[in-house]
């Protein structure tokens, strides 16, 4: 996949606001996101390693100098002090984690009412050693609506060499 690919795949789901990306690993979603929502827009970048995030960050000031980026070196599956947020995306961050639940519960936390959470993962409910815990898009419409989500919606899809095909969807926090 390449940028216009990340970009596809989030549009439909992102709107306006102050937003953050976990588990952003190398940063292809942040710049998507960063791309998106635009000029003037703020992003937190969650992740565990240091180095990615340093280059997230000399990335998006050379291709989105205009974006207000914030680093935080943090695993996203404990509690993170963050500003309530109108978005988060996890872009093949969930497949790493057994437990669902109480993640997506955390996460939700951090979001206004109205607020979205945007998911791409692996169409596909079992994995491998790369990608141990992925869920289709019905295993997500479950998860979401379990967790007090709403309106959850599959933004778009992507096929895949491996493990066959990715999706996007976006789920809402009730306003």
């Amino acid at each position: 996949m390449n940028h216009p690919d990340h970009v596809r795949l989030l549009r439909g789901g992102v709107a306006a606001g102050v937003w953050a990306d976990v588990g952003s690993g190398s940063g292809a979603f942040t710049l998507a996101l960063a791309d998106v929502l635009g000029a003037g827009s703020e992003i937190y970048s969650i992740d565990r390693d240091a180095g990615a995030l340093r280059e997230q960050a000399r990335t998006m000031q050379a291709q989105f100098p205009t974006v207000t980026l914030h680093t935080h070196l943090a695993d996203f599956t404990r509690p993170l002090n963050l500003p309530l947020l109108d978005g988060i995306v996890a872009a093949n961050a969930l497949h790493f984690v057994r437990e669902k639940a109480p993640v997506i519960h955390l996460l939700k936390s951090y979001l206004k009412p109205g607020g979205r959470l945007v998911v791409v993962e692996y169409n596909v409910d079992s994995g491998n050693v790369w990608v141990p815990h992925p869920f289709s898009f019905g295993a997500w419409e479950k998860l979401a609506q379990q967790a007090g989500l709403v309106r959850t919606q599959l933004l778009a899809t992507q096929p895949s060499r491996f493990l066959k095909e990715i999706y996007s969807a976006v789920s809402f926090v009730p306003a």
